[in-house]
């Protein structure tokens, strides 16, 4: 059976325009088309390329990583303090979605000057954490730290909403982000799993609880996050974020999934969906175009490593 779904022209535009409205892809005033046959940071035949496309479970993993970035405390100081995430959650969530889409699937003359730009803007943060602690959010460390939790957010999300990716296969997208993560400064990346899970070891003590962080998600769950038509989803979607955090991290900083088994059929439905449709003027569709591919690559058999 084909993996591919495509829709008449008019349902394909209307989806088109509710995507544009979530947070990881807020990159409309980028052409991903162009310029024609420019490879992009990471390879079209990348695992990467296949988690990215699916909007649904980048929105979950994006939530579960800024929730494990606020446990700890000079990087939630640095984005509450330092940047308009209290003031407009949705709009931060877009910034940093559209800089995913870009340094993913972004031609390299274009995404290597944004995540530069990026680097700057961190070399000019830093500050003091209620406890006394100074950061600077050009920190290696801090920056592995949120680029473990954005990455571990993505495929986690994916593989349990959307499509199941084996050992190897996360292993390689863990690997595939880290050329790109030292451009952001990020020089400890986790290249698999297995560091992953030693760095999440390494950082339990530092997470803690915060009254931020219940206010970050009270935020999200009442700001207009989702177009109209996909609102009612909102919730299940955070709380299926909440769910794919590990759960020594939920006990720590008091989280309650509250995610029933019927809910979670319901994001998986969603996510699964959200995986088969092809969408002519979606960034992943694009960006194959841009490398000579059909559109309908990442979602064939040749888009997938044997």
């Amino acid at each position: 059976m084909s993996l591919v779904l495509r829709l008449p022209t008019g349902i394909e535009r209307r989806l088109e325009t509710l995507w544009r409205g979530l947070p990881d892809t807020g990159t409309g005033q980028i052409d991903f088309s162009a310029p024609v046959g420019e490879a992009a940071l990471v390879s079209a035949q990348s695992v990467s390329w296949r988690v990215f496309k699916n909007p649904v479970t980048l929105f979950i993993g994006g939530v579960a990583a800024v929730i494990l970035e606020l446990a700890e405390p000079c990087v939630r100081t640095g984005i509450w303090e330092h940047s308009r995430f209290r003031r407009d959650p949705v709009g931060r969530l877009q910034r940093t979605g559209a800089a995913a889409m870009l340094t993913v699937y972004g031609a390299q003359s274009v995404a290597t000057p944004m995540i530069e730009r990026v680097a700057r803007m961190h070399a000019a943060i830093s500050g003091v954490t209620p406890c006394g602690v100074a950061f600077t959010a050009a920190d290696p460390a801090l920056l592995s730290w949120v680029h473990a939790t954005a990455a571990y957010g993505f495929v986690a999300a994916y593989t349990r909403y959307a499509s199941p990716l084996s050992e190897p296969e996360i292993d390689a997208f863990f690997k595939e982000g880290a050329p790109a993560a030292h451009l952001y400064g990020a020089v400890d990346a986790p290249r698999s799993m297995r560091e992953v899970e030693t760095l999440f070891a390494a950082m339990n003590g530092r997470l803690c609880r915060s009254a931020i962080l219940h206010e970050f998600l009270d935020l999200l769950r009442a700001a207009p996050v989702l177009p109209r038509p996909l609102a009612w989803i909102q919730g299940l979607l955070i709380r299926a974020a909440i769910d794919i955090v590990p759960a020594w991290a939920r006990e720590r900083l008091d989280l309650d999934a509250r995610q029933s088994l019927v809910e979670r059929s319901v994001v998986k439905s969603i996510a699964g969906l959200a995986d088969r449709i092809v969408l002519p003027g979606s960034v992943p569709a694009q960006s194959c175009v841009r490398l000579g591919l059909p559109m309908t690559y990442l979602y064939g058999p040749q888009g997938r490593r044997e």
